[in-house]
């Protein structure tokens, strides 16, 4: 729980950059077009009195705005649709509520029936918006609107469609392909969650993009976290070079210490047959994806004594 928690706090942290927020506003809800600007977002006014999704911003479109939230999620909510109509409906609340105070403050040329619930006909609610970015392992298969959560067995097809719906916007990271729609590095902290299960991959990208080399603190934060490494969240303070975190060389000497470890504990607890020396030695070079060495040890005896003189397994 307390990881969770950490995890959660390191989202709200990346996210409170505007920059980043914009990209996320574009990037998921604009198709990539570059409509909205960080200096478009301010604070919501509203999030006093209620326990509310993780951020919300004032964004500015035209003449007009909306509120965007974005949540993170990494387990699976079965009731998120619910939950989230909740939070916007207050939100919704909120908006009507100041409508109310302004429309009975100056009642002049207002109805009967509009001074009595606060509300005149012209009177407009401003749209709310919420991006749900799931980061867990397993596909999401929960609710994405609220009549997916409905037992409508028995229930006339007519009746069915006057049940008003609510549907959510969840944005699984790990099945997103065109993070290229990303201006910031959101893109980068999105590319390194969808491989942060596969070493070999993870090692590939973060080799392949020199933003790995020279990240953002609260950048390196959230993605070390996904790899469930203390090592690697503590190995921060030593990779830190004007004011950035090299992510590159964490990586590589975490997976260099955790080979070396492999070795010694191999070492320590002895392989008595050829079978389990080649057993270990296909393990080993598999999870440092060389197929093609492993292929030819099956037949070269000299080749495959070299690499057990590599890995440091003495018969």
């Amino acid at each position: 729980m307390e990881k969770d928690k950490d995890k959660d706090m390191g989202w709200k942290v990346y996210f409170s950059d505007n920059e980043r927020y914009a990209d996320i506003i574009n990037g998921i809800g604009c198709g990539g077009q570059q409509l909205v600007k960080e200096t478009d977002l301010s604070e919501d006014d509203s999030q006093a009195g209620k326990k509310a999704r993780d951020l919300f911003r004032r964004t500015a479109l035209g003449m007009n705005f909306a509120i965007i939230g974005i949540e993170n999620q990494e387990t699976i909510d079965y009731s998120l649709p619910l939950r989230n109509m909740n939070y916007d409906v207050w939100k919704y609340e909120r908006q009507a509520a100041a409508i109310r105070k302004k429309v009975r403050s100056n009642p002049q040329g207002v109805s009967t029936g509009e001074y009595l619930y606060g509300f005149c006909k012209d009177s407009k609610l401003h749209p709310v918006i919420t991006f749900v970015l799931y980061s867990g392992k397993e596909a999401w298969d929960g609710a994405t609107s609220l009549h997916e959560m409905l037992d409508f067995t028995d229930i006339p097809e007519s009746l069915r469609e006057m049940t008003p719906d609510y549907k959510i916007n969840v944005i699984e990271i790990r099945k997103l392909e065109h993070t290229e729609v990303f201006k910031t590095d959101v893109r980068q902290v999105f590319d390194f969650i969808r491989s942060s299960e596969d070493k070999v991959a993870l090692q590939k990208l973060v080799e392949s993009d020199a933003y790995y080399h020279s990240m953002e603190e609260d950048a390196y934060d959230v993605v070390a976290l996904y790899t469930n490494s203390t090592e690697l969240v503590q190995a921060k303070n030593y990779q830190r070079k004007d004011g950035k975190i090299d992510m590159c060389r964490a990586i590589t000497e975490l997976m260099e210490d955790s080979r070396a470890e492999g070795i010694e504990t191999g070492r320590r607890e002895g392989i008595e047959t050829g079978a389990d020396f080649f057993a270990a030695l296909t393990q080993r070079l598999i999870m440092d994806a060389r197929m093609d060495d492993l292929m030819r040890a099956t037949t070269d005896k000299e080749f495959r004594n070299m690499l057990y003189g590599e890995y440091g397994m003495e018969q």
